[in-house]
């Protein structure tokens, strides 16, 4: 009892996920003119006529097998056009997706089309039609890689581009699960039910996620010959479990081929192969064995070294019985033709047994647009009150681009132009644009675009820009100018206001900026800072005269007080035989009697050089230091080495000359000290080293050559002579 409540609670649990699973069935009778309920399998479809697929033209298939949805077909223009529907999905989730195709016209066409088919970006396969009245039908295991997903018809070489139906079918949530789903697709090749009672598919109802397996009893060319001698078919009644992780429809189950001389085996061609593949054969022992009797084998062709050695026992490895065993090879390489057999082994007393198999091609999935671009592609088409552009359906590249952009064949595609002229936009350009790193080409112009320039300093790569003839405003960007590929900038008849960046001035870059009135060029701006500075200038050289008549006051009165100072204290300086008087130096910072020069206290010079504790020289007149003054100044301290008479004159002289002479060859004197029988020259300090460095410096210096020695002796004596 507990065993039977078990299995009550389980089979309505699977009951309840199939029939949530059936509301979620998406089923488009492609140039259907109406929705209906199909009677064999009572699922509802509907047509896309309108408001799923704006594209194309629904046409009469006259050749039709019956059913409902290929008595008409959708027709698509016979142009390099995509021409996409976009089912809805939900993210990682595991889908079936099938799309069908009946040509069903007279037999007097031309030619029979050939376009691609794709799922989202990637190629799904190139649709040949050679036979007019068969169902072609492809299929694709996914996981789905966001909300929706497009499937497109493009690109016909021959004929026009034409889908009988489209379905959508969720699929549990373990099944067919890989270890490669994040890269690959599963692109169904074969999916075989052996034994079949009819040449009828097997499919919803029986199979409650609807998938369609076909009959081994379906002759075509090339599809399951080669079939080996003994070969039977059995079928049973009972209940087959199939509780496993692909749930294989109970009706496939109960049907199967044994081989009864020890061999099973067949030989069907595989679309689109050589690839490597996924796949699956499902085992269930459906004849009830004797006490003596064992099936066992193995996978003779093709050999596969992971898993020909392996045995197969149904009823063993199934743990009984009319239950299901389902071996899957995950990833072996097949050849376009598949040859496989099963061989019995030797201590087996049945031939090999097989239910179903179902083959899938792993298909890489290719990148999509880049995000960030799609995201501003979808801003502007919300702009527009038009639809007719703005309905482009399917990935903006590939597999061929919309009518209004251009794209790049890097991986993943960028969009390197967008073409809007003329389209009704109305609102803001969206700012996301600045990450459009690979835009070259920007064209908006006769909108109704209103707002600033939004932030493009990214946009490295853009050449052409058209925003002319809108309501734009504000300044512009001063970083317009410096983006490095620019070419050409038509702003004209719009808003803007404020300065002209200079680089479009310059004629460098195509610039058309007229009727802007609140635009204008960096020379206005220009005139106006000149004629501030100009009056401050003015201003200034007022206050300067008032400052120059105090001075030459207050130094004819220092002058009086230094000569009644030196007739006091007496002149230090007199050993020269010229007269004193012109020679005399003044204290306290007052200025010589011929020179400019100020005195400075040695307290001041022995705080600033340290007490004289760097050492950065020595010449004739004596040792030089380092120091700096307290407003920050560095200079040089030069200390007289004794009081001799000649080097008394030497630094009378040096005083009375440097504070009259100021070349640019020649250092500054700052001023002098004459304490405490300490004579002390304060010269500034040249950071680039002695002019004994420059004329005998070391070889990878940068030496003072002849011609500039001379220059600079000449310079410095004319301008002694002057003084």
């Amino acid at each position: 009892m507990a065993l039977y409540s078990h299995f009550l609670v389980l089979y309505l649990f699977f009951v309840s996920s199939v029939i949530c699973q059936v509301t979620e069935f998406i089923s488009i009778d492609c140039g259907g003119t109406s929705n209906y309920t199909d009677p064999r399998t009572g699922l509802a479809w509907v047509s896309d006529n309108g408001t799923i697929m704006k594209y194309g033209k629904s046409s009469e298939a006259q050749v039709s097998n019956g059913n409902t949805q290929y008595q008409r077909r959708r027709d698509f223009p016979i142009d390099s056009n995509k021409y996409c529907y976009t089912l809805g999905t939900k993210e990682r989730r595991r889908y079936l997706v099938r799309a069908t195709f009946q040509y069903g016209s007279s037999e007097n066409e031309d030619a029979y089309p050939k376009f691609d088919l794709y799922l989202d970006t990637t190629k799904w396969s190139t649709m040949v039609v050679l036979d007019a009245s068969r169902v072609y039908v492809k299929e694709m295991i996914i996981r789905a890689p966001s909300s929706s997903i497009d499937v497109c018809i493009c690109c016909a070489t021959t004929g026009s581009p034409f889908i009988s139906t489209l379905e959508l079918r969720p699929l549990n949530l373990s099944m067919y699960a890989t270890d490669f789903e994040d890269n690959f697709f599963l692109e169904v090749a074969a999916r075989v039910n052996f034994g079949a009672l009819s040449k009828d598919a097997i499919r919803y109802p029986d199979d409650p996620y609807d998938r369609i397996w076909g009959s081994d009893l379906e002759k075509r060319q090339n599809y399951l010959v080669g079939v080996a001698p003994g070969t039977v078919r059995i079928n049973t009644s009972k209940y087959v479990d199939t509780r496993t992780r692909e749930y294989p429809p109970v009706k496939v189950m109960q049907t199967a081929v044994v081989g009864t001389e020890g061999i099973l085996s067949y030989r069907l061609n595989l679309e689109d192969f050589p690839a490597n593949a996924r796949a699956y054969a499902y085992f269930a022992e459906i004849e009830d064995l004797g006490a003596n009797e064992t099936r066992k084998f193995k996978l003779q062709q093709p050999f596969l070294s992971d898993y020909s050695n392996a045995v197969v026992n149904i009823a063993e490895n199934a743990n009984g019985s009319y239950t299901l065993y389902e071996p899957s090879y995950m990833n072996v390489s097949l050849d376009f033709v598949l040859s496989f057999s099963f061989a019995k082994t030797r201590d087996s007393t049945l031939g090999p047994l097989l239910n179903a198999i179902e083959i899938s091609k792993y298909l890489k999935i290719e990148p999509k647009t880049d995000s960030k671009d799609v995201t501003v592609l979808n801003a502007l088409r919300f702009l527009s009150a038009e639809s007719a552009w703005a309905n482009e359906q399917g990935d903006p590249c590939v597999p061929a681009h919309w009518e209004w952009v251009n794209c790049s064949s890097t991986t993943p595609p960028r969009i390197t132009k967008i073409a809007l002229s003329g389209k009704n936009l109305k609102g803001e350009i969206p700012p996301e644009i600045n990450n459009m790193e690979q835009l070259t080409e920007l064209w908006l112009d006769g909108n109704f675009l209103t707002g600033p320039i939004p932030g493009i300093s990214n946009l490295v790569n853009l050449k052409i820009v058209h925003l002319e003839n809108n309501k734009l405003n504000g300044p512009l960007p001063k970083y317009l100018g410096s983006l490095p590929k620019l070419q050409a900038l038509y702003i004209q008849n719009n808003s803007f206001s404020g300065e002209i960046p200079s680089e479009f001035l310059t004629g460098k870059v195509i610039f058309n900026y007229e009727h802007n009135p609140g635009l204008h060029k960096e020379a206005r701006k220009k005139m106006h800072l000149k004629l501030i500075v100009g009056i401050s200038i003015g201003i200034l050289a007022g206050l300067l005269v008032v400052v120059i008549g105090s001075l030459l006051f207050l130094r004819n009165l220092q002058r009086k007080t230094s000569h009644k100072k030196s007739e006091v204290q007496g002149n230090s300086l007199r050993a020269s035989t010229k007269p004193s008087t012109a020679y005399s130096v003044a204290r306290g910072w007052h200025m010589m009697d011929e020179g400019v020069s100020y005195y400075i206290p040695l307290p001041e010079l022995e705080e600033a050089t340290k007490n004289f504790s760097k050492k950065i020289g020595r010449g004739s007149f004596g040792t030089v230091y380092y120091g700096q003054m307290k407003d920050g100044k560095e200079v040089a301290v030069k200390i007289m080495a004794d009081s001799s008479t000649h080097l008394t004159l030497q630094f009378v002289t040096e005083v009375a000359l440097l504070s009259r002479i100021h070349h640019r060859n020649l250092v500054p004197l700052l001023g002098y000290c004459e304490e405490e029988h300490q004579r002390i020259l304060v010269y500034e300090y040249m950071h680039n080293g002695t002019l004994r460095d420059h004329i005998h410096g070391p070889v990878n210096q940068k030496r003072l050559d002849w011609l500039a020695r001379l220059q600079i002796a000449e310079d410095a004596a004319k301008d002694a002579c002057r003084t």
